[in-house]
């Protein structure tokens, strides 16, 4: 049984109840040594001058309206249209061991926890209102040819004429009383997939026609001409067809339904699903040191999206091969010292390619020791984005999330300097681009994108993301290359480079400095869990703080666990930020009895999340047992919900008992009740997915 410690040193009232924090805070950094500060973090100002000098705004630019011309669905002609363009590009600019990795995916092969989804085309896709009483024949509503997005992935062929009936959102039998739904097509607020269930297997609509708003922020609703991505169940047993319109022709549709008008609508559509392969582009700059070339620093992103999808993701795509050309051509001519480390680049499509990549190559995998994920790195200021270096989830403590925000910091201030004065050394500005500061947050973990695959627990590699939120044009039509920002992307390239650069030369030498980030950054997260702490009950904000001391002394540790250090000669490092014996006379084990202290354990199979993309593991199987929907899932804590409580939950079943799985993640996303951990566990475990250790 793992044995979980609490600060017993923690007072009661005011600031002296987080007393203890402070002490393990001083504790963990206070072995540092004093460190000169240099004017630039991590890297020499040699190194940050040639990165700073080389890297461009517009080549990745130009590159990235390359990619937003295509529409670039999974296992799509689009979609190889684009890792063809990315594998030229890295060709031409010198890049090793490039290959375009092909994984089968026909919708039965299984990677991990992702069950593979067959590719999807579309060759034609007309939706048009039938106006003969009026003398015209038809008007067009929508139009693939015209602009893709319109039609939900995974539509499927047909030509059909039929009548137009509102049924609200949708999703609930109450949406279709009184309404006789069969033979027409269905008008409704929700996403397709959520309804075609419903609408064609049960009531025996034809057709699907949405006006769903995904990804609300403050500026929803604000321009009524947006059109907004949709999507089908892959694996329904209902195949229909889905037109995406926007909220303003919406609204022209139900008004004329609601004063008794009959709409008459004709769709014709040419689309539907294939046995494909998932494509994913690689590329490596090779590492010098014999014994350490086979570990390798990760860039990530992905390149599936529809037609633009130039934030997201053509701008982490497009960044990520700026990294590339940079980093390249930068140790080709001398000004950087090629890293002991491999750096390999991947562009796959987004959670399924990435999991199929690590499940079906486990031998690349084990050498990946750290990754740097980029998902909207170039939205400029018509998308209001705010950008995010994002920290890894606390069942990973890494301290590489600390090298990329060293690094950010080191933009946030030139980038300000340059703003305010008009004069920097590095305001990282490209001459197309604009000059306002970056203002880049160091945000706690949030899910959504290929990072979460990279820092499941059954693959353990710490990855650094860098994204925009929020977007207001996120999976739209006007997601489009005229709102990319080239000084963005420059700023952005030159945070991952750095980070990556550094990660993959990273030696015995580099640890000064590194403690000195990990110091900065330690202090920063301590005030953050001292102020969450104070916002609960006594009790749980001492397990709050046991749980953060903890995180730290793990993080401390990841400096080995994670990238090796290749100490050579005669070189020596100062000791890293342990805690000493005055913190374990400050712990003791808590006791845990009953239920409670049930053990649980990960198993090594299916590797990956359970909630991946067009699939949700953990539905179909307890589905399958018989399983009722546990609690937990739709739970709503102080900091985050279900989805991300559950996603912990499993990252921490690694020998620790129930009640310290609840204490960690309540710690992260809020006090949760244990029975409602106790039942997930339960249920993970009757589908096999954890296992309860003797």
């Amino acid at each position: 049984m793992r044995k979980r410690r609490r600060a017993a040193a923690l007072q009661i009232g005011g600031l002296m109840k987080l007393g203890g924090v402070v002490v393990i805070a001083a504790t963990l950094v206070g072995a540092l040594p004093s460190i000169a500060q240099q004017r630039t973090p991590l890297l020499g100002e040699k190194d940050v001058a040639a990165l700073a000098n080389e890297l461009s705004g517009e080549t990745a630019k130009r590159n990235l309206e390359g990619l937003a011309r295509l529409h670039r669905q999974r296992g799509s002609a689009g979609f190889h249209a684009a890792a063809e363009l990315v594998a030229e590009r890295a060709r031409a600019y010198g890049l090793s061991d490039m290959a375009i990795l092909e994984f089968p995916a026909d919708g039965k092969i299984f990677y991990g926890t992702q069950r593979s989804r067959p590719g999807w085309d579309a060759e034609e896709g007309e939706l048009e209102e039938i106006k003969a009483k009026s003398g015209e024949t038809s008007v067009r509503i929508a139009s693939y040819g015209a602009m893709p997005i319109v039609l939900a992935e995974d539509s499927e062929s047909a030509e059909v004429t039929a009548e137009l009936v509102d049924v609200g959102e949708g999703t609930k039998d109450s949406d279709y009383a009184g309404k006789d739904v069969r033979g027409r097509m269905v008008l409704v607020s929700a996403q397709p997939g959520a309804v075609q269930d419903l609408a064609m297997g049960k009531f025996g609509a034809v057709g699907i026609v949405s006006y769903a708003q995904n990804q609300k922020t403050a500026w929803w609703g604000e321009d009524e001409n947006l059109i907004r991505w949709g999507h089908l169940e892959t694996f329904s047993a209902y195949k229909t067809f889905a037109f995406m319109v926007s909220l303003k022709t919406a609204r022209g549709l139900r008004e004329r339904l609601g004063r008794g008008e009959t709409i008459r609508l004709h769709a014709m559509v040419k689309a539907g699903q294939h046995a494909s392969n998932y494509q994913v582009v690689t590329a490596t700059i090779p590492g010098a040191d014999t014994k350490l070339k086979d570990e390798e620093i990760a860039f990530s992103c992905h390149l599936d999206h529809q037609r633009p999808g130039a934030n997201d993701n053509a701008s982490g795509c497009v960044t990520i091969l700026e990294v590339a050309r940079t980093l390249q051509k930068l140790i080709g001519e001398g000004k950087l010292a090629r890293p002991a480390r491999t750096i390999r680049f991947f562009w796959p499509p987004e959670i399924e390619g990435t999991l199929a990549l690590l499940n079906g190559k486990p031998e690349l995998a084990r050498r990946i020791k750290a990754a740097v994920h980029m998902d909207m790195v170039g939205g400029g200021p018509a998308t209001k984005a705010v950008f995010h270096v994002t920290r890894g989830p606390m069942s990973l403590p890494s301290f590489v999330h600390d090298v990329a925000w060293a690094l950010a910091e080191f933009v946030n201030e030139e980038s300000y300097k340059f703003a305010a004065t008009g004069s920097a050394e590095y305001p990282l500005v490209a001459p197309e681009g604009g000059k306002e500061p970056l203002r880049a947050e160091f945000s706690a973990y949030t899910m959504g994108s290929d990072h979460d695959v990279y820092q499941d627990s059954s693959f353990g590699i710490p990855a650094i993301y860098l994204n925009d939120w929020p977007d207001r044009y996120i999976h739209t039509n006007f997601d489009s290359a005229a709102n990319i920002d080239p000084t963005k992307l420059k700023r952005a390239a030159f945070i991952g480079a750095a980070s990556g650069y550094f990660l993959a030369r990273m030696s015995g030498a580099d640890y000064p400095g590194l403690l000195q980030a990990i110091k900065a950054n330690q202090f920063f997260r301590t005030g953050a869990a001292m102020r969450r702490a104070a916002q609960l009950p006594e009790e749980e904000g001492k397990k709050l703080l046991n749980q953060f001391s903890e995180s730290e002394e793990r993080l401390a540790v990841s400096i080995d666990s994670t990238v090796p250090i290749s100490l050579i000669g005669g070189e020596t490092r100062p000791p890293l930020p342990r805690p000493d014996m005055r913190l374990q006379e400050l712990l003791r084990p808590a006791q845990v009895e009953g239920d409670a202290a049930a053990v649980f354990n990960r198993k090594r199979e299916p590797k990956g999340p359970l909630v991946v993309f067009g699939y949700d593991y953990f539905a179909v199987h307890a589905k399958a047992a018989g399983i009722a929907t546990p609690k937990l899932l739709s739970y709503e804590g102080l900091w985050g919900g279900g989805e991300e409580y559950a996603y912990e939950v499993l990252n921490f079943a690694n020998r620790r008992h129930a009640r310290g799985i609840r204490d960690a993640v309540s710690a992260e996303y809020g006090p949760v009740p244990l029975d409602l951990v106790e039942e997930y566990l339960q249920a993970l475990e009757k589908i096999g997915v954890v296992e309860r250790v003797k």
